[in-house]
């Protein structure tokens, strides 16, 4: 079928939502977050007000819906990405320190460099690929010191090249490290299994790319997820399995990691601040559980 939707204007846009059954009380404000916010954009947050958003239906919303309750949703929206970049921050950090620190006191300085220290060598091979890309963009100052003062190796050293990986090439040096006792001092920095922290770096890295593309975390399907926790006991008890592809599991494993990171943060108390901010938006539609407030593992965020 051959595409033929015209292009509509700001104004043919408003009037058209209009149409569709959508209350709109201030019609400047809205054609200006509709001029600078594509329609296409904040349609994500209005599917849920649709009377059906089944493919071919005709996109009629219900009775009383607004235009101000679609752009809280997306103000909600930014500030919950903000702040999920925070903790991801935070966390992204620790992991490189303690990957670093875990290698150079077993294994030493260049541990990273030797193939047999990681189950497949191709893998190994296509990490310091990417790796020696980062490093011949870099101007970090610690890179551009060891390139000039040394040549043997030709690498800085691990706790020097961790600091270039973006945190999607960290998520595979840890997965693809051989020793389990390796990986299992890595994840004794918090408390965790290996596989949990193996599984969470790289889901963390793909939620970390939606928010650094402004996508849309409310009310999303995360196409990649993790493998819940089965241990430590807060952590476990804090999930939500029958919501695996929605942000709240996610968030719960950020607060628990950030306890241990950096204590006293004032992370989960900005997280109840912005929800209180907006009791219209449902938190079911991101996979909270009724009674998450009351789970331990937010309580240690309270304390």
């Amino acid at each position: 079928m051959k595409y033929a939707k015209p292009a509509l204007s700001v104004a043919e846009q408003l009037a058209l939502l209009q149409r569709r059954g959508m209350v709109v009380n201030h019609e400047a404000d809205a054609a200006r977050l509709l001029q600078h916010v594509n329609y296409y954009r904040l349609r994500g947050y209005w599917l849920p007000f649709e009377e059906s958003y089944a493919p071919g239906a005709n996109h009629r919303f219900r009775t009383g819906t607004t235009f101000e309750q679609v752009s809280g949703r997306y103000t909600f929206d930014r500030q919950l990405r903000l702040l999920v970049l925070d903790a991801i921050e935070r966390i992204e950090v620790s992991f490189r320190a303690n990957w670093a620190l875990v290698l150079a006191l077993r294994h030493g300085p260049h541990a990273f460099e030797d193939p047999n220290r990681f189950w497949r060598q191709d893998r190994h091979a296509h990490c310091l690929s990417e790796l020696d890309e980062e490093l011949a963009r870099s101007k970090e100052t610690f890179v551009v010191h060891y390139q000039r003062h040394y040549d043997d190796p030709a690498r800085p050293p691990v706790w020097a090249v961790c600091e270039v990986m973006t945190l999607g090439q960290l998520s595979k040096w840890l997965d693809n490290l051989k020793a389990r006792p390796d990986r299992q001092a890595i994840a004794a920095a918090y408390g965790i299994d290996e596989q949990l922290l193996c599984s969470f770096a790289h889901h963390l890295s793909y939620v970390r790319n939606l928010c650094a593309h402004h996508a849309r975390l409310y009310n999303r399907g995360l196409t990649l997820t993790f493998k819940l926790p089965r241990r430590p006991a807060p952590l476990a008890a804090a999930m939500n399995p029958r919501a695996d592809r929605r942000l709240y599991n996610t968030l719960a494993t950020m607060q628990y990691l950030m306890a241990r990171i950096s204590p006293g943060h004032s992370w989960t108390a900005r997280l109840f601040d912005l929800l209180d901010q907006h009791p219209d938006v449902s938190g079911s539609e991101m996979g909270f559980p009724e009674d998450w407030r009351q789970r331990e593992v937010w309580a240690e965020g309270r304390a």
